[in-house]
């Protein structure tokens, strides 16, 4: 696996929408409908990103999820990383 290099990493943010790079990471807030809807949403999260075998940063409060990947790995970003973002995306966006 390698690190994405600039421009990839900004074609990638290009594409996700909501996400920001901050340093050697990429993140999101997503607001959700109702505390357990958070957390089904997060269940299903873990269940993608332990199939991946790529673990993000979830921040949990109240409604409001916090995302944050990294491939500690490569020490920055890779395709891991806008893959499960992708994947995260249309978990949440699956959610009532």
């Amino acid at each position: 696996m390698q690190r994405l290099t600039e421009a990839e990493i900004t074609e990638a943010l290009a594409a996700l929408p909501g996400w920001e790079r901050l340093g050697d990471t990429i993140e999101r807030t997503y607001a959700l409908s109702s505390f357990p809807t958070l957390i089904a949403a997060v269940v299903r999260i873990a269940d993608a990103a332990e199939a991946a075998d790529h673990h993000p940063d979830l921040d949990l409060r109240y409604r409001n999820l916090r995302v944050v990947l990294s491939t500690h790995d490569v020490g920055g970003l890779s395709p891991l990383d806008v893959e499960l973002a992708s994947v995260i995306d249309a978990i949440v966006g699956s959610m009532p």
